[in-house]
C-alpha cells in the first residue's frame, strides 16, 4: 500500500509536465502528422486526403533543397564559432579571483535579448548608408552588401546567433572547468606539462560532458533558427538562407498551404533527428576514447 501511494504521489508531481507534453507536443504533432496527407488550406472547413503526394513534392521543392543544406552550412559556420566564443568565455571567468556570478549574468544577458529586436538593431548596423558601410567605402573602399551577398547574409546571422547563446553555453562550460580538478594541474606542472599541452591533453578531455551538452544545444538550435533569417533575411538571397523554420513559415502562412506545410514539418522533424543521433553518437565515440564511458 505505501509503495502504491508513492507511486500515485510521483505520478501527482509529474502530472503538470505530463499535461503539457500532451497538449504541447503529443497532440499537435498527431495532428500535423495528419494534416501532412491533406490538402487543408488553413481556412476551409474541409479538405481532401492527397496520400503521399504533399511529400513527394516537398522533396522536390528547391525551397526545402535548400532548408537542408542551408541548416548544415548554419551548422559549420554556427558550431565551431559559439563552441570557442564559450570556451574562451569561460576560461576569462574561471580565471576570476571574484566576482564571477556577476560576470556570467552580464554575458548571459544576451540571451535574454529579443531576437527580433537584436535583429533590427544589426538589419541598421549593415544598411547601406549606416556609419560602418559609409567608413568601409570612403577609408578601405569596400562596398559590402552584407545581406544581399549570400556567404555574408550567413555569416551575419550565424554571428548574431553565437552572440546570443555564447553566454548561456559559457555557463555550462564554466560549470565543466569548476568540476576539474586542481590536483591534476599540479601533476601536469610537476610533469612539465606547458599550458597549451595542459589545455589540450587534460583540461579539453576533462570538459566532455559539458562540451557534449554545448555541442548538442549548439546543434539543435540550427535546426530552429526562424526569427533572425525571418527579420534579416527572409530566407534570400536566393535561398542562401533559407531554412526549415521559414520554408514552414511561408508555405504555411503565405501559401496557406497548411497540408503542405505539415509535411515539411514531419520531413524537418526525422531530418533533425536523425542528425542529432548521428551526430550524439560520433561524440559519444570520441568521449570513450578520452575515457568516458
Amino acid at each position: 500500500m505505501k509503495q502504491k501511494g508513492q507511486g500515485r504521489l510521483g505520478w501527482l508531481f509529474a502530472s503538470p509536465y505530463l499535461v503539457y507534453a500532451v497538449v504541447f507536443f503529443a497532440i499537435p504533432l498527431i495532428w500535423s502528422l495528419f494534416l501532412s496527407f491533406t490538402d487543408w488550406n488553413l481556412i476551409a472547413p474541409t479538405f481532401n486526403f492527397t496520400g503521399f503526394s504533399n511529400y513527394i513534392e516537398a522533396v522536390k521543392s528547391p525551397g526545402v533543397q535548400a532548408a537542408f543544406f542551408v541548416t548544415f552550412k548554419f551548422m559549420f559556420l554556427f558550431v565551431p564559432l559559439v563552441i570557442a566564443s564559450s570556451i574562451v568565455v569561460a576560461l576569462i571567468i574561471h580565471g576570476l579571483p571574484k566576482f564571477k556570478g556577476l560576470f556570467l549574468i552580464g554575458f548571459f544577458l544576451p540571451y535574454l535579448a529579443s531576437g527580433v529586436v537584436s535583429s533590427l538593431i544589426i538589419k541598421g548596423i549593415l544598411s547601406y548608408n549606416s556609419p560602418i558601410n559609409e567608413f568601409l567605402r570612403k577609408t578601405l573602399g569596400l562596398d559590402i552588401d552584407w545581406l544581399g551577398n549570400p556567404f555574408a547574409a550567413l555569416f551575419v546571422v550565424a554571428l548574431i546567433i553565437a552572440w546570443k547563446f555564447t553566454g548561456y553555453y559559457a555557463l555550462i562550460l564554466t560549470s565543466g572547468f569548476e568540476s576539474i580538478s586542481k590536483e591534476v594541474y599540479e601533476a601536469a606542472m610537476i610533469d612539465g606539462v606547458n599550458p597549451w599541452q595542459r589545455f589540450w591533453k587534460i583540461t579539453f578531455p576533462l570538459l566532455y560532458p559539458a562540451l557534449f551538452t554545448v555541442m548538442i544545444l549548439s546543434i539543435g538550435v540550427t535546426f530552429g533558427i526562424f526569427t533572425e533569417v525571418y527579420q534579416l533575411t527572409g530566407g534570400g538571397p536566393n535561398y542562401a538562407t533559407n531554412t526549415w523554420q521559414m520554408e514552414i513559415f511561408a508555405k504555411a502562412f503565405t501559401n496557406l498551404q497548411a497540408g503542405y506545410a505539415s509535411a515539411i514539418a514531419i520531413i524537418a522533424s526525422i531530418v533533425t533527428f536523425i542528425s542529432i543521433f548521428i551526430i550524439r553518437k560520433l561524440l559519444e565515440m570520441w568521449g570513450k576514447r578520452n575515457g568516458w564511458a
